[in-house]
């Protein structure tokens, strides 16, 4: 499918890799529409698009229900999905004083970045599955989980156990939407120049970008966004997850 002319809608979009995807869609003709749970950025990232903003707790299905359905009352049946809504909270299993991980940080996790994943793709579907085709299909889903899928790392658990399940459900929604022409993909993004690692020192976000084979360096959002456009406008590409990483393969730290 083509950009242009399409709505779209970006989960995690005032910031980031879900920021990038929002301004990538936009330029490409898209009609945006940003749900985030941070109201400021989200706005500022909206006006600056030309796009809608709802502020959006993925969890919630309430929520979700209301925010697609505002959607598409300002841009139309809403042919593009990107999640990229999620959290990273650390936790060791058992910490150096012999403390457990916290059990509600873990369900926390799990629960904004697959269940809230699945929630919104669940409501997005059944929507998009009663419009009609746009050539020989719907519309497309992206989701994001991460090389820690994979490679998770020391004080990973539950980020880890959040992303491979977005991997594993990739194939089985692929084939649960076929029937309605919608497509659903994955990104795994390995290390990425996203909000939080901005805030490291230079020193340490150098030392990170060496870690990748090649290029060396941290990727940038816009090469995320990249691939999602390269996603939607090739129509074989289906119940996959693409690793985007450099060829890194991380260290247990």
């Amino acid at each position: 499918m083509q950009l242009s002319g399409h709505a779209a809608i970006v989960t995690g979009g005032a910031s980031g890799l879900g920021a990038a995807t929002a301004e990538m869609l936009a330029h490409g003709g898209a009609r945006v529409a940003i749900f985030d749970l941070d109201a400021d950025r989200g706005k500022a990232k909206a006006r600056e698009i030309g796009g809608h903003f709802e502020r959006v707790n993925v969890t919630d299905d309430d929520d979700v229900a209301r925010a697609v359905a505002v959607a598409e009352t300002a841009h139309g049946v809403a042919r593009f999905l990107v999640n990229c809504a999620g959290v990273a909270t650390p936790g060791r299993t058992v910490n150096r004083e012999s403390q457990h991980h916290p059990l509600e940080q873990f369900r926390r996790v799990v629960e904004i970045n697959l269940i809230g994943t699945f929630n919104v793709v669940a409501k997005f579907a059944a929507r998009l599955s009663i419009a009609p085709l746009v050539g020989e299909e719907r519309g497309v889903i992206i989701n994001t989980a991460s090389v820690a899928a994979y490679d998770g790392q020391i004080g990973q658990a539950a980020y880890a156990s959040s992303k491979a399940g977005i991997v594993g459900l990739t194939l089985p929604v692929a084939r649960d939407l076929a029937q309605h022409a919608i497509r659903v993909m994955t990104i795994a993004p390995g290390i990425f120049l996203t909000p939080l690692l901005a805030t490291l020192s230079e020193q340490i976000q150098e030392s990170l970008g060496k870690q990748v084979p090649h290029p060396s360096r941290l990727g940038h959002p816009s090469e995320f966004a990249q691939l999602v456009a390269s996603i939607i406008e090739n129509p074989m590409l289906n119940g996959e997850t693409i690793r985007l990483d450099g060829a890194i393969r991380m260290a247990p730290r």
